[in-house]
């Protein structure tokens, strides 16, 4: 099998497992680095843990859209 047919054929999938192929692909070009993986688990844990105390409060993803698009049309 070809480039070519192998695209067809992944092309032909259903979208489920076309995600799938894609997903693997890019895993296998993009392979994960541990340490850093641990060091944005531990990022997320602190960040999380900062919500829920109430050191910082959240802003809504709307708000911060509107903020940045704000700043565009200037």
């Amino acid at each position: 099998m070809n480039t070519k047919q192998l695209i067809d054929e992944a092309v032909s999938l259903p979208v489920e497992e076309r995600a799938l192929v894609v997903d693997s692909l890019l895993r296998s070009l993009n392979q994960p680095e541990s340490e850093i993986d641990k060091k944005w688990a531990q990022e997320a844990k602190r960040r999380l843990n900062e919500l829920r105390s109430g050191q910082v409060e959240a802003i809504p993803g709307e708000e911060v859209f509107r903020k940045v698009w704000d700043r565009f049309e200037k």
